[in-house]
């Protein structure tokens, strides 16, 4: 017999597996989704006006347009048309960009071809043959506009065809010409050469405006008084009144500083400060004043001016100009300074000089004022007490390129003038002025 042996055997589980098939995505097919091709169209509306138009396919975010003429444009708006004018006749690249959604961009450009000239600028600028410091300007613009404007070192120039230019000192400038057409301002620049500084440059002054005291009262068309005791910025004792201490008589105007009690404290005196603001102010020129100065401890008179822009820009940045300047504890000296960012307060810019007859007598302070520098004088150019003049000026050390109106004053203790204290003996004190007057270039 033959016995079969059997064993039991286990099942095997049966898996199932599901296999998901996900198209691959590849670079190709990413690009397409973000692909983009710039196009434009152009008409023209007449024979210098041209219509774009956007032409592009795809997806992208940005155009930037470049028309060729100067004008760029930037939007995100695939319809907005632009109407580019073209004045004169030429040939034009004009490029159009389109930033895509992750940043790149593609481009395409055309020409457009201007067949003619409808407004072209242009100026010509010779020297004078008899004086080289005279530069003859001629507009010679071609096609209509509407207005012009000449710009040069600090002068404007209104609609004059031919004009002259005049430059007294030595070195490089760029004449602007402005023309106005259709509400648009169009310029062109050009550079001229001065070889040489013109040694008759102070002869040329004439006189734009005076004061000369004539009457008996104050001229308010000329002058505004500033009123209070604050202060002032340099811890001074006077309150000013608003005309109380000032007197016009036999062609004189006498600023007095008068004594109200002995306590040396605000308000213990009275004064004046007067001012041109908003009436008369001035850039460059030959100022003069003629005064007679008080004395005594105390005291502190001045003649100076201030940049009209203060109220913006602040001190010292507005500039200050002091053409004259006194304190009565230092008998016969005059003080000439200028204040700006780059020195003021005690760190300002001057100098003194001694004047023996400066509370006996009437003199002049003078302030020769232009682009290149600032000379101050007694009686005469000749006698001069400081010259300012940076070779490099910049608006650290020259805030001076600017309307700046006349303060005159008198003062009464504060952090120069009362140094040594105030003698109240001293007092009334006075300082006499017979005129101001300013010259410039005619």
């Amino acid at each position: 017999m033959i016995e079969l042996t059997t064993s039991k055997l286990k099942p095997w589980p049966i898996v199932f597996c599901l296999i998901l098939v996900v198209p691959f995505a590849g670079c190709g097919e990413d690009e397409a989704l973000d692909a983009f091709i710039p196009d434009f169209s152009y008409a023209f509306i007449d024979d210098n006006n041209v219509r774009f138009s956007n032409e592009s396919e795809g997806e992208y975010q940005r155009l930037n347009w470049d028309f060729g003429n100067g004008r760029t444009e930037s939007t995100t708006s695939k319809s907005q048309q632009f109407e580019v004018y073209y004045p004169e006749a030429g040939q034009y690249e004009v490029e159009l960009v389109l930033i895509g959604l992750q940043g790149d961009r593609e481009s395409t450009a055309q020409t457009v071809t201007i067949s003619k000239t409808d407004f072209a600028m242009n100026f010509s600028a010779t020297a004078d043959a008899e004086d080289p410091n005279i530069i003859k300007l001629e507009n010679t613009t071609v096609g209509t506009y509407d207005s012009f404007t000449w710009f040069y070192r600090h002068k404007e120039i209104e609609d004059e065809a031919s004009t002259a230019a005049y430059f007294p000192y030595a070195g490089t400038y760029d004449i602007e010409l402005q023309v106005v057409k259709d509400g648009e301002t169009y310029s062109l620049v050009q550079s001229v050469s001065i070889a040489e500084d013109d040694p008759d440059y102070f002869s040329k002054f004439e006189q734009v405006w005076s004061d000369e005291f004539e009457g008996d009262v104050v001229d308010d068309e000329n002058w505004t008084f500033e009123t209070g005791a604050s202060g002032w910025g340099n811890n001074e004792l006077q309150n000013y009144t608003s005309g109380l201490n000032s007197v016009v008589e036999g062609g004189v105007l006498t600023i007095t500083a008068r004594k109200i009690d002995d306590n040396k404290q605000p308000g213990s005196y009275t004064s004046s400060r007067m001012i041109t603001k908003d009436k008369h102010e001035f850039t460059y020129g030959k100022m003069e004043i003629r005064a007679k100065l008080p004395s005594g401890t105390g005291i502190w008179p001045a003649i100076w001016m201030l940049g009209t822009d203060i109220g913006s820009a602040g001190w010292p940045a507005c500039g200050e100009i002091d053409v004259m300047e006194y304190v009565g504890y230092q008998p016969n000296t005059v003080h000439a300074t200028i204040h700006m960012p780059a020195g003021y307060g005690s760190e300002g810019k001057g100098s003194s000089k001694t004047l023996d007859s400066a509370e006996e007598e009437f003199h002049v302070y003078g302030l020769i004022w232009t682009e290149k520098e600032m000379i101050f004088y007694t009686d005469s150019p000749e006698n001069q007490t400081f010259r300012y003049a940076p070779a490099n000026k910049t608006a650290e050390n020259w805030p001076f390129d600017k309307p700046q109106f006349f303060i005159l004053n008198v003062a009464v203790g504060g952090d120069w003038g009362g140094a040594q204290g105030v003698d109240n003996n001293i007092f009334p004190q006075s300082m006499e002025v017979d005129y101001v007057r300013v010259f410039q270039e005619k």
